[in-house]
């Protein structure tokens, strides 16, 4: 029991460290399912089956976290301002 202590916050510091470098997407899948998650567990807990709750939960937080990021206007070199961000432009002027 005394190593489990000592493993599970390891475990759970490794597996938050893996989402540092995920995107705007990525980011907003990620915590629409573990909010979905969440909520669908407690749901399911009221009718006797938390996991089930819980596993559908997170595909549809998951899912509205995807659509939600696809509806939000991007502004970066794809689409909107192009590739300049500000600063010097090189012709004597700032922005």
């Amino acid at each position: 029991m005394r190593a489990l202590r000592l493993v599970l916050p390891l475990v759970a510091g490794l597996g938050l460290s893996a989402c540092g470098d995920l995107n705007q997407t990525q980011q907003r899948v990620a915590t629409g399912a573990l909010g979905g998650g969440a909520v669908g567990g407690v749901l399911g807990s009221f009718s006797g089956n938390a996991g089930l709750g819980a596993l559908l939960g997170a595909g549809v937080g998951g899912a509205g976290g995807y659509l939600y990021d696809q509806s939000q206007p991007r502004y970066d070199d794809r689409r909107g301002r192009g590739g300049y961000r500000g600063g010097y432009r090189g012709d004597g002027y700032r922005r």
